[in-house]
C-alpha cells in the first residue's frame, strides 16, 4: 500500500504515486506527457505547475536541461529507496561454474531496490550487491531456491558467517556457511541432507561477500 505524504492535495500525491511505481517498472522518470496522460491533465504547463510545488516542497529535484529530468528525494514518501545489482546467480547446493565477470559487471536493468529501513544501519551506504540463489543446500537458514540475497563485498570472514565463496582452481561459486578449521576451510550447507565443502588451505577460496538480508520469492508462498 502506497503511504500518504502529509500536507499533499490528491492530485500531488496521485502524481508523486504515478512517479515511483513507473520508476520501479521503467528504471527511469516518466515524461512531463506521460505524467499528464495518466494523471489526467491535457495541459503539460499544469503537470510543470504541480512539479513545481511538489520541488519547493522538497519531494523531488528536477533538472531541467534533460529530457525526463526529476527524481524522487529522501523527503518524499518514496524516497528511501536504494537499487542494488544483481550481479548473477550462485548456487546452494553443489559449486556451479560462474563466468568470474559475474562478480563484477552488471546493466542498470538487473537490479532489486530495497527500502533503506529495511537494512541493517551499518550497511546503508555500502557497495551492495545482490545473487540469485539456485538450490536448496541453505533451506534450514530460510533461503530457498529463486530467493535474492544481499550481500556485503568481503574478503574475510568470521566463523558461522553466511559468505558467497568463488572456487577459482575450478571456476565454482557457492554460497555457503564458512568456517576455518586447523586444515583448511569447511563450506557448510545448511541442509542435514548435504554434506560440507572441504578446501584445503593449499587450494584457491577466495570470499566475495557477506550475506546482510534475504529478498523471499512472494508467489512461493502464494499458492
Amino acid at each position: 500500500m502506497v503511504r500518504k505524504s502529509k500536507g499533499l492535495g490528491e492530485r500531488h500525491q496521485k502524481i508523486l504515486e504515478f512517479i515511483e511505481s513507473y520508476q520501479r517498472e521503467h528504471k527511469h522518470p516518466p515524461s512531463i506527457r506521460e505524467i499528464g496522460e495518466h494523471c489526467d491533465i491535457s495541459s503539460t504547463s499544469v503537470v510543470n505547475y504541480y512539479l513545481d510545488q511538489l520541488e519547493k516542497a522538497g519531494h523531488i529535484e528536477r533538472d531541467r536541461k534533460i529530457s525526463r529530468g526529476m527524481r524522487l528525494t529522501n523527503a518524499s514518501p518514496f524516497g528511501d529507496m536504494m537499487r542494488v545489482p544483481v550481479l548473477g546467480v550462485i548456487q546452494a547446493g553443489e559449486p556451479i561454474p560462474i563466468p568470474p565477470s559475474d562478480f563484477n559487471s552488471f546493466t542498470a536493468d538487473d537490479s532489486v531496490e530495497i527500502a533503506t529501513s529495511l537494512m541493517p544501519a551499518r550497511e546503508k551506504g555500502r557497495d551492495l550487491f545482490a545473487l540469485q540463489v539456485q538450490g536448496d543446500s541453505m533451506i534450514d537458514a530460510m533461503i530457498n531456491d529463486g530467493d535474492i540475497v544481499i550481500l556485503k563485498p568481503a574478503q574475510e570472514a568470521r566463523n558461522g558467517e553466511m559468505v558467497a565463496v568463488w572456487l577459482s582452481d575450478k571456476n565454482e561459486t557457492t554460497l555457503k556457511y564458512f568456517y576455518k578449521e586447523k586444515d583448511g576451510y569447511r563450506l557448510q550447507p545448511a541442509n542435514p541432507t548435504m554434506k560440507p565443502i572441504l578446501v584445503k588451505k593449499s587450494e584457491p577460496l577466495e570470499i566475495k561477500g557477506k550475506v546482510v538480508m534475504v529478498i523471499r520469492k512472494v508467489d512461493r508462498y502464494m499458492a
